[in-house]
């Protein structure tokens, strides 16, 4: 028999099943839109554009408000919205700038390279032109550490504290986003948490333990008492059905001391990455 040679069920663990979701879920019927920086063009590298804020507003899923901000199209007659995140202290009608030639106020659009050692930015771009890409959560914001001229990049203390060296035209909004106390607020019940994981538009919460689970659900599901019973380590290359635990872990175990051996071995991780 041809279907005999086949399991009547296909087991898939729940990090298979993870992704953009299906054709039918809409999982951002309710966003207002990603919120970047205008693409870089002549007019920002050469000098500035003034854009006003025409709202606030909240975007689900998201804690930090989003600002819409307007302007003058580069070579039409007709303006164009765009959408930043906003930083602490930002207002309706406000004007804001971007470019090089812009200054150093909060809000302001300009590249990291032409800003002072110590100034907070927030929403930084990894590469020139991609429009933000670190500290774009509410309440998180980077530091500018020190500038290289000869090379031309500048050194820049990420959130997590890191330091990490990035090309001195990469764009940065001056300030901290907005919208930092929010976690301040505690839960206090489940279904608070419920609601505030359902805007996201994933299924992210609650997430169950996988040696709760059983042997078919997860790899480390089954067994008399709950243990995982091997290495919670994994190859970065495993498949997805065995792709659970710590994924191309560097090392495991606790950090115990200050000059042991595993304590060396974390700060010239931490090195290698600040260089």
């Amino acid at each position: 028999n041809y279907f005999s040679h086949f399991p009547s069920k296909i087991y898939v663990i729940r990090g298979q099943r993870k992704g953009r979701g299906g054709t039918y879920a809409a999982t951002s019927i309710h966003r207002i839109g990603k919120p970047t920086f205008r693409p870089l063009d002549y007019s920002e590298k050469a000098g500035y554009v003034r854009g006003l804020i025409k709202e606030i507003k909240h975007d689900p899923g998201r804690a930090a408000p989003v600002a819409v901000v307007e302007f003058r199209h580069a070579t039409k007659f007709k303006r164009v919205k765009c959408l930043f995140i906003a930083a602490e202290g930002l207002y309706t009608g406000q004007f804001i700038y971007c470019g090089k030639n812009a200054k150093l106020t909060i809000g302001n659009v300009l590249p990291i390279g032409k800003m002072p050692e110590g100034t907070v930015v927030c929403n930084l771009e990894r590469a020139a032109g991609d429009r933000g890409a670190i500290a774009r959560a509410t309440g998180e914001s980077c530091v500018i550490i020190g500038h290289n001229p000869e090379n031309g990049t500048t050194r820049v203390k990420l959130p997590s504290g890191t330091k990490k060296t990035l090309k001195s035209s990469c764009r940065a909004m001056v300030g901290v986003v907005a919208g930092g106390g929010k976690i301040e607020k505690p839960m206090l019940k489940a279904g608070a948490n419920y609601w505030k994981f359902k805007a996201k538009g994933r299924k992210c919460w609650p997430r169950v333990r996988g040696v709760s689970m059983n042997p078919v659900d997860h790899p480390h599901g089954g067994g008399n008492h709950q243990h995982i019973g091997f290495s919670s380590c994994r190859s970065r290359t495993a498949p997805k059905g065995k792709k659970v635990g710590l994924i191309g872990a560097r090392r495991s175990g606790r950090v115990r001391g200050g000059n042991s051996n595993a304590a060396r071995i974390l700060k010239n991780d931490i090195k290698e990455k600040n260089l």
